[in-house]
């Protein structure tokens, strides 16, 4: 049992038992969690936890008593009382008036008053005893949970030209994804996994395993997320060679391919560092309502720091997309019935993504394939830059050079 609020919701509310965790990998359980928290994304709870349920809280008492999710508890009792008699859920169900009888223990006004008046006028030694800079500047401390972003790294006060090829060319496929990718699966907040890219760079730094924390608590270091994107411990690329029972391997995992043809397995953030020192650029393929779930801004901001200049889906969470435009990466939706499962993508061709120059919003544009055996295919999508003002985004590499630059002005 754990508090309400953010302690579940990011996966803050603890391990499992060892005994557990090791059971449960070597075993590939489906494990579950019933929580009356307002996410139930695969391994937002626990990363072996495969299944989240909502619930309010007395059933996830019920659950808790009962011990399992495979029991209908409308018609089996959730246990055994007494004598062996079967306990049932209307029988341990709080009514209305033992509710409101308790209310007033739980919403006493004066207790919140006093104690925020404390906090205000006494904020304790610990942060009495905090030291601070002065200055126009921000001066950056040394600290694994914050960072400069490298977001302004060559910021050139003028603005880009108003035309200009807006094209990706020659690029390797990261990932070939399925439907319903969230925005949970592209940059997870809960706990950091220690054999992941974003863990071993913490234990490189000095930190520890119980003081990982979670990526939610360390969104301030670009370092531990772009690490992260991608990186939940429950996605799945189908680039990945599926396994002789049907099976996929799942992590944030790709294949890379070298200048020479080479392939190799590895994290997508390593990847993304090879094919970023080779000046390659890179894309994402997937399906149906890419960038659901919450509107995490380093879904966004991830994808483009590991140099993921175009995202094709079959259609788009209407907030991602938005934030892909703003990050200065190209949204680009398939028409009618295509997807890349008709272009019979294995994540061995080189793409080239080829927009209108004037890039009109919601315009057309080229998709041309080159196979490993030099043949080539092309097809129509459509360039999802909806507006305008996303057009001034986009040229201007994003929205945050593009307002910078207005401020300047």
């Amino acid at each position: 049992m754990a508090g309400y609020g953010c302690t579940t919701c990011i996966g803050n509310s603890g391990d499992l038992a060892p005994e557990i965790n090791e059971a449960i990998a070597k075993s590939d359980l489906v494990c579950a969690a019933v929580l009356s928290g307002n996410r139930n994304f695969e391994a937002r709870i626990h990363p072996n936890i495969k299944a989240n349920f909502l619930a309010s809280p007395p059933l996830v008492v019920a659950y808790a008593l009962a011990g399992t999710v495979l029991k209908d508890l409308m018609t089996e009792p959730v246990g055994k009382g007494h004598g062996g008699k079967d306990v049932w859920l209307g029988d341990i169900w709080p009514s209305s008036e033992e509710i409101h009888k308790l209310m007033k223990y739980a919403m006493d006004g004066k207790a919140y008053r006093e104690n925020y008046a404390k906090v205000k006028a006494e904020p304790g030694e610990l942060w009495g005893r905090i030291q601070g800079v002065a200055g126009e500047t921000y001066a950056w401390p040394p600290s694994t949970y914050i960072a400069e972003p490298p977001l302004f790294k060559d910021f050139d006060p003028s603005p880009p030209a108003s035309t200009g090829d807006a094209s990706v060319r020659q690029a390797r496929i990261m990932a070939l994804f399925g439907d319903s990718i969230t925005t949970d699966h592209i940059s997870p907040a809960g706990s950091i996994k220690e054999s992941s890219p974003a863990g071993q760079w913490l234990l490189a730094n000095g930190v520890m395993k119980p003081d990982f924390n979670s990526y939610g608590a360390r969104r301030g270091n670009h370092d531990v997320m772009m690490r992260g994107t991608f990186a939940n411990v429950r996605i799945k690329n189908l680039m990945i060679p599926a396994a002789p029972d049907g099976s996929r391997e799942e992590g944030g995992l790709t294949i890379y391919r070298d200048a020479n043809g080479s392939a190799e397995k590895m994290f997508i953030f390593d990847a993304a560092m090879k094919y970023m020192d080779e000046g390659r650029p890179t894309v994402i393929f997937a399906g149906e309502e890419y960038g659901t779930g919450s509107s995490r801004d380093w879904a966004a901001k991830g994808t483009y720091l590991l140099g993921i200049r175009a995202v094709v889906a079959r259609s788009f969470e209407r907030i991602h997309r938005s934030n892909l435009v703003g990050m200065g990466v190209l949204p680009l939706q398939f028409k009618g019935s295509d997807a890349w499962q008709s272009l019979r993508l294995d994540g061995s061709e080189l793409i080239d993504v080829i927009p209108d120059p004037q890039l009109r919003p919601q315009s057309d544009a080229k998709l041309v394939v080159t196979r490993a055996d030099g043949s080539r295919e092309e097809m129509i999508v459509t360039l999802r830059i909806d507006t305008p003002i996303e057009v001034d985004y986009y040229r201007h590499g994003g929205i945050l050079p593009f307002v910078l630059r207005q401020l300047l002005a």
